[in-house]
């Protein structure tokens, strides 16, 4: 029988409904998990045994009565430090939740605790392991979110995304990660970075763990699994340079599973205001993240990383037109990609360049995420099997902006394709 730390999230929920499991045996065997693993791991950034057997007896009926869930932090808590990875925040305490986490309580979430974010969620890492190999990173930036539910400690987690921070550590760590369509998820008491940009996203074991908790959140129904095979577009870019053999050859093995069990796939090309989009993304994310920390940056630059303010001080040597015209390629390419995909369901592409690097001094390229992140609309990373070093491999799937619900179903078709 599956220990209740390794339930899916659905899993879970249907025990707790039919009273085979209670809300408090499966928060105590998180608890368990955490104390045995997190050594290693470290994945939480605060934990505190006793506030979560507090708030599992407290917990509110709903769609996610009793679930634990982890909270990457840059999303502020009540009863928890904020911290958003950065000494300059050390022992913050809010006095609100976030949004978020507001309606993750509303739901019946249990916040088992708050999870490791690298700093401001943006490039120096925390302390965080992957699960199946400690000398690997999880990715980031949501690491400490994506290894707990790889690890057992909770069964969902909140993850946030600028360029690939919710699909690249799916991908590491053998999970699913869902970043929704921009704003889905309401971003009140999240540390925002970039405005165009910074999506809250969500982690699971399935495509259906995320429909659950996103559509708790959002009060939107998104559990319909689709039926008839999908139209899907074929892209090995924008990070198809950096593409490791085993990955590339990992799409075209879900590619074909898929045809055989029914879907049309074409392929599909980065036309010219993609890749402008592309060229844009750094200039926005980093110009952007300037005016987020100007308060940081005038009082404490000496606790932000050099490499942050590196970054930060090339984004601010730029002309303020090179914003405004990153933004308006922003908006060219989400219109063109909206028109290049009116004659496919979806879009299967890389979730990341390769399995998960070795070292934790750096997170991953987000050579793979960046676009989609930029063109507003849903994203889906998908475990899909392991590589030359036996670590987990995953495949992103992409919508326009607007298709959550459709994007989630077809992502259920094509973890039945793949044997998921």
């Amino acid at each position: 029988m599956t220990h209740p730390a390794d339930l899916s999230a659905t899993e879970a929920a249907a025990r707790i409904a039919a009273g085979t499991l209670s809300p408090a045996a499966l928060a105590e065997a998180c608890l368990e998990r955490a104390a045995a693993r997190d050594a290693t791991v470290r994945a939480f950034a605060a934990l505190e045994p006793a506030r979560v057997r507090r708030a599992v007896a407290g917990a509110l009926p709903g769609p996610l009565h009793g679930l634990p869930v982890g909270v990457k932090d840059v999303l502020d808590t009540a009863d928890l430090p904020s911290q958003y990875g950065s000494p300059i925040w050390s022992g913050h305490r809010p006095r609100s939740d976030a949004a978020a986490v507001a309606l993750a309580r509303r739901a019946g979430g249990v916040v088992q605790g708050k999870t490791v974010t690298t700093e401001f969620a943006t490039r120096h890492p925390g302390p965080t392991t992957n699960p199946h190999d400690p000398a690997r990173t999880p990715g980031g930036s949501s690491q400490g979110s994506a290894a707990g539910v790889a690890a057992g400690f909770f069964p969902l987690a909140f993850g946030t995304q600028t360029a690939g921070s919710v699909l690249r550590p799916a991908a590491y760590c053998g999970i699913t990660g869902f970043k929704p369509s921009f704003g889905l998820i309401h971003r009140a008491g999240m540390k925002v970075m970039s405005e165009s940009l910074d999506t809250i996203g969500v982690f699971g074991r399935g495509a259906a763990d995320c429909a659950l908790f996103a559509g708790a959140l959002t009060g939107l129904d998104l559990s319909a699994a689709a039926h008839a095979a999908p139209r899907i577009a074929l892209c090995f870019g924008p990070g198809e340079a950096v593409l490791s053999g085993d990955s590339r050859a990992r799409i075209e093995e879900v590619a074909a599973a898929c045809a055989r069990a029914g879907a049309r796939v074409t392929p599909f090309a980065l036309t010219a205001p993609l890749l402008a989009a592309v060229e844009a993304h750094p200039v926005v994310m980093n110009a952007e993240t300037a005016h987020a920390l100007a308060w940081e940056r005038a009082t404490a630059r000496a606790l932000i990383s050099p490499v942050l303010n590196e970054r930060l001080d090339w984004a601010e040597s730029l002309p303020v037109s090179a914003l405004i015209e990153g933004r308006a390629a922003f908006a060219a390419a989400r219109a063109a990609f909206r028109d290049l995909m009116a004659d496919h369901d979806i879009l299967l592409t890389a979730s990341a360049p390769s399995e998960a690097p070795l070292g934790i001094a750096a997170t991953g390229d987000p050579a793979c995420n960046a676009l989609w992140t930029a063109l507003h609309g849903p994203c889906i990373s998908l475990p899909a099997g392991t590589g030359a070093a036996g670590m987990p491999l995953g495949v992103q799937l992409v919508a326009p902006f607007g298709a959550d619900a459709a994007l989630l179903g077809w992502a259920r078709w094509v973890e039945r394709a793949i044997g998921g």
